[in-house]
């Protein structure tokens, strides 16, 4: 009958051939393609905020070392007492940001967090000590040795695998700081022991701290807000050993230390909270190639703000420095995809770093 040809009682003929306006719907902004602008867009704005933190952990760290330099020239303060107040400020800092909200205290043992704040003490003290017993050479020459330790505790002990253009990344960093800092290297056994236990100790630290955070699922603020005030308790026994309090001629030399103390906790404040920031939302590794960074730029500062000498030796460890950092932080993009040219990426592996 012509009644059912002009009105077809199947209503899934008439789904099944779409109109003009609804095949322009479908082809509108599908929504693959918003989920991809959506993914590209977190994206970017993860690499703001890890440039960001590391920029401002670079910054601080450049600054409170200028400034610790001034307290300890000037101040009569010497380093275990200055890092126990800076963590005290850290502390009475996190305090206030638990105030505000800006993170939710986590409860967990003290024990959990004792090996942590351990090796900081242990990396402060021997680390200065260290500086006490060795030449300049011979303290930067195993302060440099902290990069490959840490990727070997990272892949002896916690599984971690690295490849080989990033170890051989390493190479050009490693040897670059060694040219441009070691001037004169002259071991003692004392000296050596020394150096030794303060590189393990740091190295420790910095893998600990991302160890830490992931195991116990906390954020920077949640972790340092327990290992802070326990760090600053431990070194008070060292500081009543090692150091001696301060004595001043006048009440304006008390003022000038008391501002440059109160700056140094403040700033300290950003740089304890910002390494665990940058470990946490890269790797341990990756903040140690930073830290060679906070180096050259000290070295160059000097040399264009102040006129330091530097001699062609320092100069090449510099550039081969740079060259070693900026091949890593290429080769680290494009192991996760996150290179801008898609025929320069790999396929990432979630136990690659």
């Amino acid at each position: 009958m012509s009644t059912n040809n002009s009105y077809p009682l199947n209503i899934d003929d008439k789904i099944s051939i779409p109109d003009e306006s609804t095949a322009s719907l479908i082809k509108i902004d599908p929504p693959s393609n918003k989920r991809a602008s959506m993914a590209s867009k977190d994206a970017i704005q993860d690499h703001i905020r890890v440039v960001l933190g590391c920029g401002c952990n670079i910054l601080s760290s450049i600054g409170i070392i200028f400034l610790n330099k001034y307290i300890f020239s000037h101040c009569q303060i010497k380093t275990m007492t200055l890092t126990a107040i800076q963590m005290a400020f850290t502390s009475f800092g996190l305090i206030i940001c638990l105030q505000m909200n800006t993170f939710v205290r986590k409860s967990v043992s003290i024990i959990k967090v004792l090996p942590l704040s351990i090796s900081f003490c242990a990396f402060v003290v021997f680390t200065n000590l260290s500086l006490e017993h060795n030449t300049i050479g011979t303290y930067q020459l195993f302060k440099v040795l902290t990069t490959p330790v840490v990727a070997l505790i990272s892949w002896q002990y916690y599984k971690v695998e690295y490849s080989r253009m990033v170890i051989a990344t390493l190479v050009p960093v490693v040897v670059g700081v060694c040219t441009h800092s070691v001037n004169d290297i002259k071991l003692t056994i004392i000296g050596t022991v020394i150096a030794t236990i303060g590189v393990m100790s740091a190295s420790l630290y910095q893998v600990w701290v991302g160890a830490r955070l992931k195991d116990l699922e906390m954020n920077s603020q949640q972790l340092l807000y327990y290992q802070a005030p326990l760090s600053a308790v431990i070194l008070v026994p060292f500081i009543a050993v090692m150091e001696s309090f301060p004595s001043y001629a006048t009440s304006e030399e008390q003022r000038t230390a008391l501002m440059a103390v109160v700056a140094s906790g403040i700033i300290a404040f950003a740089v304890n909270l910002s390494i665990y920031w940058v470990i946490k939302n890269t790797s341990a590794l990756t903040y140690n190639m930073i830290g060679h960074l906070k180096t050259i730029s000290i070295l160059v500062g000097g040399f264009l703000l102040f006129q330091d000498t530097l001699n062609y030796k320092q100069f090449f460890g510099i550039l081969l420095t740079i060259f070693g950092l900026f091949s890593y932080t290429f080769v680290r993009m494009g192991e996760q995809n996150q290179l801008p040219c898609a025929r320069w990426n790999a396929n990432p592996s979630s136990n690659i770093v």
